[in-house]
């Protein structure tokens, strides 16, 4: 006698009644790009749907993302200024900092987390200061600036601070330096498994980061590399972090389910601007039922074992589960 699973199949209640997964909008963080002026909401041509926004347009796209249930964004920062150390992430008065106040100050019920980084800041378009040949980022020295910026943002109003920049010692130096400025209860959401991918393609037109030498290999993790990509979230968790993350996402689900079954933490994934720009694009071109096909990749996030999805899709996610 074989296995009778299609019982569980033939009624769409039932189907319902067992699904394993579910997803939620709160599941959700909406990624936001501002950059100084006002009234500015320029459309990425690699990413449709995707704006460099003002922080006055920002604030009113924080109303609409309320409207949807979205209460979660995490913030990237354009600014009008850079050079080789991010001086602009450094100060009261930069993109970050000035744009976190001003959501705050018009939605307190926002959720910001903040992109901990400088390759948005620095001319070189590296994440962090280049060691005295300019061949890489130093990490100690990076290290430094990495908590000053954190600082920064926590001063501003910043719920939760997420480090991208894959320097060694990230976590641990962010920790002693938060929990002795007085946000020992500020969580840390670890980048701890960023590989150097292909796929942030668009996310550099849109955070105007693209290296201007090399690339990011001598930092982010090798894509080849499973067994380290464990290693180095079991690490960051070790050293304080609150919450971990693979980035990208789609083509790293069997690290998203390794690190799922050795940690206990919450799990991010990242579904980045290559992935997003994939989908949209195919949609375009009629080639793939794209709210069907963006759903299902969504689902499995969650299979693989994410609890938390960053995404540009959140609003489109959020419209089709308050229709459902």
């Amino acid at each position: 006698m074989f296995d009778r699973f299609r019982r569980l199949r033939l009624n769409a209640h039932i189907r319902d009644m067992v699904q394993e997964h579910h997803l939620r909008v709160d599941d959700f963080i909406y990624p936001l790009f501002v950059r100084g002026g006002e009234k500015i909401k320029n459309e990425i041509a690699s990413m449709p749907g995707v704006f460099q926004m003002s922080i006055d347009v920002a604030v009113q796209e924080c109303e609409e993302l309320k409207r949807l249930g979205l209460y979660t964004i995490i913030l990237f920062g354009i600014p009008d200024t850079k050079d080789s150390i991010g001086s602009d992430a450094l100060h009261d008065h930069g993109i970050i900092a000035t744009a976190v106040r001003a959501i705050k100050a018009a939605h307190p019920d926002m959720v910001i987390v903040t992109d901990l980084c400088f390759c948005e800041y620095t001319d070189h378009g590296h994440c962090g200061i280049l060691d005295a040949h300019h061949h890489t980022v130093e990490n100690d020295a990076t290290l430094e600036i990495l908590a000053q910026q954190a600082l920064v943002h926590l001063k501003a109003g910043a719920d939760i601070i997420a480090p991208s920049g894959m320097m060694d010692g990230t976590i641990e130096t962010l920790r002693r330096a938060m929990d002795g400025a007085g946000y020992a209860n500020t969580p840390i959401m670890a980048y701890s498994t960023k590989f150097a991918s292909g796929y942030y393609g668009p996310f550099r037109d849109v955070a105007e980061s693209t290296p201007s030498f090399g690339d990011r290999r001598t930092y982010q993790m090798n894509p080849a590399n499973g067994r380290e990509a464990l290693r180095e979230s079991l690490a960051d968790e070790a050293q304080g972090a609150d919450i971990l993350m693979v980035k990208p996402a789609l083509a790293y689900l069997d690290v998203v389910k390794d690190i799922a079954t050795h940690s206990r933490l919450p799990l991010a994934v990242y579904n980045v601007s290559g992935e997003y720009a994939m989908l949209k694009f195919a949609g375009q071109a009629g080639l793939i039922d794209y709210e069907r096909v963006m759903m299902e990749t969504m689902l499995g996030f969650k299979r693989a074992g994410a609890t938390i999805i960053i995404s540009y899709h959140a609003k489109e996610v959020a419209q089709i589960l308050l229709r459902a």
